[in-house]
């Protein structure tokens, strides 16, 4: 599914993570490591946010440099503390978004009413409180027809309701759409009650496989 070759990623000309090799296969993938371990900037790294050194690849067809559009279509991101400009409602920025990554006809409605961001759908994001927040970027993530979620500590903020909610359609874009997800926790993952494809312990700048 994900293919990682000779990536190092530096700031300031200091390297602060670096992955010789790396193969994610189909499935649903969980990194974990402390604040300040690469987790965020690994994540950043793949969806195309942040530039780096080396070849990020999915489904062995879609290089990151080489096809930045074909790539991005299929990877979708959604951040741990989002931002979004005040004045912009959740109503305009899923309009936005949906548009971009080509949505189908009816999945922002049916992703606003299963998240709850139907509730504040016309309100301005300056109002949000931080679990408003989360709830309008993972909505965002999950637009269009992605291969590849990545979701930076989603139960942060999140109340249960709407994280069992979540899951649930996780299990579900795995099983009917073949959706692949990397997460990111300092919760105990096993309250999400998905089955983990592989785990990943990520600090001092490299990534290396659990058991």
């Amino acid at each position: 599914m994900l293919t990682v070759a000779n990536l190092t990623k530096a700031y300031s000309g200091r390297t602060v993570l670096t992955v010789p090799a790396l193969l994610l296969s189909p499935g649903i993938h969980y990194f974990q490591g402390g604040n300040g371990s690469g987790k965020t900037t690994f994540f950043r790294t793949v969806a195309g946010l942040l530039p780096f050194a080396g070849q990020i690849t999915l489904d062995d067809r879609y290089e990151i440099s080489r096809d930045p559009v074909a790539y991005r279509m299929r990877v979708n991101y959604a951040e741990a503390e989002p931002l979004y400009p005040d004045f912009l409602t959740a109503r305009d920025l899923a309009g936005f978004v949906g548009r971009a990554k080509l949505a189908p006809a009816g999945q922002v409605d049916t992703l606003a009413e299963i998240l709850g961001v139907s509730t504040f759908w016309t309100q301005p994001t300056g109002t949000f409180s931080s679990g408003m927040l989360k709830k309008l970027s993972l909505l965002l993530a999950l637009l269009g027809k992605p291969r590849l979620v990545l979701l930076d500590e989603p139960l942060t903020t999140l109340d249960v309701a709407t994280a069992a909610r979540l899951f649930d359609l996780i299990r579900k874009l795995r099983d009917e759409q073949e959706v692949s997800f990397m997460l990111t926790s300092h919760q105990d993952v096993s309250l999400t009650g998905l089955t983990l494809t592989g785990s990943w312990q990520v600090g001092d700048g490299i990534i290396t496989p659990l058991p």
